[in-house]
């Protein structure tokens, strides 16, 4: 059957959200009324990457029907400038920032988000699929309600993986600190990396601060290859040994040391109530995670904007990332109700 070339059906609003390559709007069907979130790809700034691209919409097409704690691909369209993928908009937002809005937060809340997330990723590893960048940011909350759904979304690292032809992957890819040592080693890697990120996960939900933390990213690269991590008693005091055995089988460096999704889901951690502590019950550890969390925020802030001087200083005689990125910020604001796009 031959594409079917229709009016876009679509207007976008305020901006969302905003990242290196991409800005998330709000998106109206013109029609129904209904609103969604599109993410906005730069073609110019993508380029060489679009495989990115393409493989996180194939990603979605094949997975975002089938679990409720996916995000939803509605739509994928794309202009002269620029790529667009339409989602369900997840109105709850962050993972983190829900948290620390809470009255309270409790280890037992935790378990139920890392539960939420490990059934997810157990879905997607069982369709072949290792999302490859877990960690807070990508994890949304699908309405604003108390009960709402956590989501898993942002697949543009993942990758389809053939069990009948399976390759290693050996791409270096992810966020930094939410990254297992096999990536950074190159040793290939597969669905063992998404559990290493869920220990990480697991571990900043506790404490409000990640495992491998460090004042560089040579220092922190070295403590991930090493899973050189503690529980320091001043901030994990009050939280229980099954949940830091629960992390110490996910931050183990040998990938099939750890465990897979499903031996996640079985894990007493996840699946007994918690027995309370000597001396009464578990504490309400929002204000520890929440202090911890301000702290590592205000220091790594100041850490970046020195890192920021001493890169324009090297680069004053590039051309202007800055001036690229607003150009690309105009083309994402182009009329799309004026576009055509390609109905597969």
């Amino acid at each position: 059957m031959a594409n079917v070339t229709v009016p876009c059906q679509y207007k976008t609003g305020r901006t969302l959200g905003q990242g290196t390559y991409a800005v998330v709007k709000e998106a109206q069907h013109i029609k129904t009324g209904e609103f969604f979130a599109v993410k906005i790809i730069n073609k110019k700034l993508m380029e060489g990457r679009e495989h990115m691209v393409r493989n996180e919409i194939n990603v979605l097409k094949r997975v975002s029907q089938g679990h409720k704690n996916i995000l939803t691909l509605v739509d994928y369209f794309e202009t002269l400038n620029n790529l667009y993928l339409v989602t369900d908009w997840a109105r709850g937002g962050e993972l983190f920032d829900r948290i620390l809005a809470k009255g309270s937060y409790f280890e037992r809340d935790a378990a139920n988000l890392v539960r939420s997330i490990t059934e997810a990723v157990a879905y997607l590893h069982d369709n072949g699929i290792v999302h490859r960048d877990l960690k807070p940011e990508n994890l949304l909350f699908k309405t604003e309600d108390e009960e709402s759904d956590l989501l898993i979304a942002d697949f543009g690292l993942s990758r389809i993986i053939d069990s009948e032809k399976f390759h290693a992957l050996t791409t270096t890819c992810g966020t930094p600190g939410y990254m297992a040592p096999e990536i950074f080693n190159k040793t290939g890697h597969g669905k063992p990396v998404d559990l290493w990120a869920i220990g990480v996960i697991t571990y900043f939900l506790l404490c409000g601060y990640t495992p491998f933390d460090r004042e560089s990213a040579k220092e922190e690269m070295l403590a991930i290859t090493n899973a050189d991590y503690k529980f320091d008693q001043e901030y994990w005091e009050g939280i229980s040994d099954t949940a830091k055995d629960f992390i110490n089988r996910l931050l183990t460096v040998h990938p099939y040391s750890r465990l897979t999704a499903h031996q996640a889901l079985t894990h007493p951690w996840l699946t007994e109530p918690l027995p309370s502590p000597v001396g009464g019950e578990r504490p309400n550890i929002l204000n520890n995670v929440r202090d911890n969390f301000n702290a590592r925020k205000t220091f790594r802030k100041a850490v970046d904007a020195v890192k920021a001087i001493n890169t324009l200083r090297s680069h004053s005689r590039s051309p202007s990332l800055a001036n690229l990125l607003e150009a690309s910020r105009s083309e994402a604001d182009e009329d799309v109700q004026q576009v055509l796009y390609v109905e597969h």
